[in-house]
């Protein structure tokens, strides 16, 4: 098959949940896939990952999927695009099996559309607030849901921006940091006439965390280009947020997580997704751990960033390193090579020549 939707169907799923999904791609040309080895090829096209968990979150078929296609190497899904179905007959389990599938497939060239998945716990429980909005059916919010991504997956494209505005925003300013020195070395890569990226501090003491204000209070504020607590985030950080076209996080690894401050930009994004579309927004990452845990921070990133705010994740999308000392990051063996492919990577998905 040359062109259509692929689904990718792993294991013996239930009656039910096959007929939903055949249902949800009625009357678009696609192919449902219940062995990967009948696909001698997945570059170059749209796919779905239709995935019914256990109660203990597992699909053993969907892991020999993974398996098979990441053996098939590294650009075994170029110029793929994918999104995601999951069920689970439990509370837990889908937002993790959906962040591991984005994060492993990016990394072997599949682009995700932002929204990039929609998830059905036990249920529906996980659209009630859906459902205040709309006031239908949970099944038919799961329907509605589903049929609106797959649509946007058929029909989703590269962002392509003339004269893009790159936004670069970092916690750790010290010289010492391996991130800030991982991040020198892929600059040194991008053509010199930067006129088109900025770099934004996050600074210190100046961050306060989301509030967490009722639905219409946050819109208040948001109609208002404002927040409650004001300050640098809403002076400086989401306006140069809403003014670009792709987004550059360095993220050293603290405890597994994105760091506080910059997890604080991200929550209160919330007042500015209320009142911006982030589909044609694209972002990217550097991820420097002292030992392990690069992996935690990309699916975070992912999680927040592509599945709930819906930015378009890129394919490659983060540059990941183990470095602890000062300094050792320069000493990786081919770190040089792998900052050029990433500095590489951000031209051609931006455009800059």
């Amino acid at each position: 098959m040359k062109s259509g939707l692929i689904v990718l169907l792993p294991g013996k799923v239930s009656s039910k949940f096959e007929e939903f999904i055949r249902e949800i791609v009625k009357g678009y040309p696609s192919q449902i896939v219940t062995s990967i080895k009948d696909i001698t090829s997945l570059q170059n096209k749209k796919i779905l990952w239709a995935v019914e968990l256990n109660e203990y979150g597992f699909n053993l078929a969907m892991e020999e999927m993974l398996q098979t296609i990441c053996q098939r190497g590294r650009e075994s899904l170029k110029n793929t695009q994918g999104a995601i179905i999951i069920q689970s007959p439990v509370e837990l389990w889908t937002k993790c099996s959906a962040y591991r599938i984005i994060f492993q497939t990016n990394q072997l060239g599949c682009r995700y559309m932002g929204h990039s998945v929609v998830e059905a716990t036990r249920d529906l429980v996980n659209f009630m607030t859906w459902q205040k909005q709309l006031n239908i059916p949970l099944t038919e919010i799961y329907q509605k849901n589903s049929r609106n991504l797959v649509s946007r997956l058929v029909k989703s494209n590269k962002i392509i921006i003339k004269k893009p505005y790159i936004l670069v925003l970092y916690s750790n300013p010290r010289k010492t940091s391996n991130t800030m020195m991982l991040w020198q070395m892929v600059k040194e890569y991008i053509p010199s006439n930067r006129e088109y990226l900025i770099q934004k501090h996050v600074e210190n003491g100046t961050i306060v965390d989301c509030r967490g204000c009722l639905y219409k209070t946050c819109k208040h504020y948001s109609e208002r280009k404002s927040c409650f607590y004001g300050g640098i985030v809403v002076q400086e950080i989401l306006p140069a947020i809403e003014k670009a076209d792709y987004l550059i996080w360095l993220c050293p690894n603290y405890n597994d997580a994105v760091s506080a401050k910059l997890m604080a930009v991200i929550n209160r994004l919330t007042v500015l997704y209320k009142r911006v579309n982030f589909y044609k927004k694209a972002f990217f990452s550097i991820i420097v751990s002292g030992n392990s845990g690069s992996e935690n921070v990309a699916m975070q990133l992912i999680g927040a960033l592509n599945v709930n705010k819906g930015f378009q994740l890129p394919p490659y999308f983060s540059l990941m390193a183990i470095a602890n000392d000062p300094g050792t990051v320069k000493k990786i063996p081919d770190i040089q090579e792998k900052a050029r492919s990433f500095a590489q990577n951000i031209c051609e998905e931006t455009g800059i020549k």
